[in-house]
């Protein structure tokens, strides 16, 4: 199916989606999650293509995988011992059919082609394959779509061009925000951007004119902070799910990171930067995930924090440009400061005397009054 984003599909019943999966619970090396079976028979808009996605925790940066699609829908982690990263599910196209009558009886038919009836994977093989062989004394490793990535996946280079096509093509990316891609890339690697001492002019000079049309400074900086000292930690327990946070602005987080750009090992990547100064809610404290290389839990020591509606947009990320997996950001807390309701209202509705002529004027004149009543 040549599926685009934005377009409806329906998601396919258990019996037909078991039809699909070989004995591990699986097809074409992706795994079919558990919590998936409860979305069957509903009808959801696809998010995005996943033709292609990314090696997050290795060193291969893109991936490419045949008939992928993402939804809306994230893991909630409760078959995988409440890992809470909140990854975005991939979909293979077989599960999913069209909701427009017209190609639904075609698809229908070579969906019954390709699948017969006879099935090799039972819900019970589903649930068994989240977890992988072990000895009594080792811990427990889980199986996900996150960390079987290489399994399903092949590499894909950054210079191949078909990926950035059907990028627009499907309608995952803007075709402006693909030429500012490559914009930034040229400009980065053309200036020497990316060095430490010859590359200060050009971004001095990014930073200049971003600043005139208001847009994100140089995204890729180094900590304040030697390497080898602790970085702080900031206060702990403030902020909740549900609370409004504003991002600090960029200069004041550097100052929390060592020179590798991290704080309490937590890496704060060029792909956070475009969020900072801006107000989200806070979604999740993150204190316990699958590690994608080994499948055991970890636990932070540290926890982070995890914003709504902020993810990775690999807009700054050359090996991986554009990747539509949308990976949940983690932040610290320190790299953030509570605000309350009353407090955004007032910098969303009421003019500041700095930002409105008119504003500055009633200042003064109510200032003018105040002191005539004094």
């Amino acid at each position: 199916m040549n599926w685009q984003a934005g377009d409806w599909v329906e998601v396919r019943s258990r019996e037909e989606i078991l039809r699909t999966l070989d004995e591990n619970g699986r097809l074409e090396g992706l795994p079919f999650m558990p919590q998936m079976f409860k979305y069957c028979g509903q009808r959801f808009p696809i998010y995005k293509r996943a033709h292609k996605t990314c090696d997050a925790p290795g060193s291969l940066g893109g991936l490419k995988l045949p008939h992928g699609i993402h939804l809306e829908h994230r893991c909630d982690g409760k078959a995988y011992g409440g890992c809470q990263a909140g990854c975005l599910i991939f979909w293979k196209e077989a599960w999913l059919k069209p909701v427009d009558a017209k190609v639904r009886a075609q698809a229908g038919r070579e969906f019954v082609a390709q699948f017969p009836p006879a099935s090799r994977c039972a819900e019970s093989d589903v649930w068994r394959a989240t977890k992988r062989p072990q000895q009594p004394s080792e811990p427990t490793r889980y199986s996900c779509q996150a960390t079987e990535v290489l399994d399903f996946a092949r590499p894909l280079k950054w210079w191949d061009a078909r990926q950035y096509a059907e990028d627009y093509l499907s309608g995952n990316t803007p075709f402006s925000t693909i030429i500012g891609g490559f914009i930034y890339q040229t400009y980065y690697y053309g200036t020497l951007a990316f060095k430490e001492k010859w590359g200060a002019p050009a971004r001095w000079l990014y930073d200049r004119f971003q600043a005139l049309r208001g847009g994100v400074p140089f995204p890729r900086r180094k900590g304040k902070i030697p390497a080898g000292q602790l970085t702080p930690v900031g206060h702990q327990s403030r902020i909740r799910p549900g609370d409004l946070v504003r991002v600090k602005p960029l200069e004041q987080i550097l100052a929390t990171l060592d020179t590798a750009g991290n704080n309490r090992g937590l890496h704060f990547d060029a792909e956070l930067v475009p969020y900072c100064g801006k107000v989200f809610r806070a979604k999740t404290i993150v204190e316990r995930f699958v590690d994608e290389k080994t499948g055991v839990i970890r636990t932070l020591k540290t926890p982070a924090l995890i914003l709504d509606g902020v993810w990775c947009r690999s807009h700054y990320s050359s090996n991986k440009m554009f990747c539509p997996r949308s990976i949940y950001s983690w932040w610290r807390e320190i790299w953030l400061e509570r605000i309350s309701e009353e407090q955004l209202y007032i910098r969303e509705v009421v003019p500041t005397a700095e930002a409105c002529p008119s504003a500055r004027e009633q200042l003064s004149n109510i200032s003018g009054a105040e002191q005539t009543v004094v």
